[in-house]
């Protein structure tokens, strides 16, 4: 053995592949996973400029990274003691400025759903789910700052909220839905009266707030 007779082979650099989620919030925050190869000993995690403060090598294809807060987008970057990972497409972030819900129109409806309701916000253009309350509702993007939803079934007061890849818009107070619930007839006193009527009826039940018709039968009282 001599010294002139060394091979050294070198370790690849790593290489990212691609990123899951591929897009988040500008506060950071988000967590991503990373894929690719030559993972394994990394040093640093970037996302453009910006460090990564705390990241995870699960193994030597896979990194779990908190996304630091950001703008635009970004090539997210690997470091190990074998280089930095070539930039691709592959490797691209989108920072999204949160959505933000600002008004509803109308703001009530039936228990039953069904209802049509204008949201307007900002940030709206990159909506992946509304949901009033609890429930997910379809919805329609009409442009960066309205959307045309149909109210689920629901109960009470919600909020209505948009989620998009930068994270669901917070709850405030312009996003209040009420459902109203449907009126019931409980029982009638009198239960007879003259065929020319006159009898003065009182009907008890619930949810009678804001009655604009009762009817005997097809005929108006």
């Amino acid at each position: 053995k001599v010294s002139a007779d060394k091979y050294t082979y070198k370790v690849p650099a790593p290489r990212v592949t691609g990123l899951s989620p591929t897009a988040g919030s500008t506060l950071g925050g988000n967590a991503v996973t990373i894929t690719g190869s030559g993972f394994s000993g990394a040093t640093a995690i970037s996302f453009g400029t910006t460090a990564a403060a705390s990241f995870s090598v699960s193994s030597d294809t896979t990194i779990q990274v908190t996304a630091p807060a950001g703008t635009d987008h970004v090539d997210v970057t690997v470091t190990t003691p074998a280089g930095t990972s070539a930039t691709s497409a592959a490797d691209q972030y989108y920072y999204y400025i949160p959505a933000a819900v600002t008004g509803l129109s109308p703001t009530s409806g039936p228990a039953v759903g069904g209802t049509k309701v204008t949201i307007t916000g900002s940030v709206l253009f990159a909506a992946t789910a509304v949901k009033f309350g609890t429930a997910s509702a379809l919805y329609t993007v009409i442009s960066n700052s309205k959307i045309v939803a149909t109210a689920p079934a629901g109960a009470g007061a919600v909020d209505v909220r948009v989620t998009t890849p930068a994270g669901t818009s917070a709850v405030v107070t312009a996003d209040k839905y009420t459902y109203i619930a449907a009126p019931a007839v409980t029982t009638l006193s009198p239960t007879t009266g003259p065929a020319v009527g006159g009898t003065k009826v009182t009907i008890s039940g619930s949810g009678f707030s804001g009655a604009s018709a009762v009817k005997f039968g097809t005929i108006a009282a």
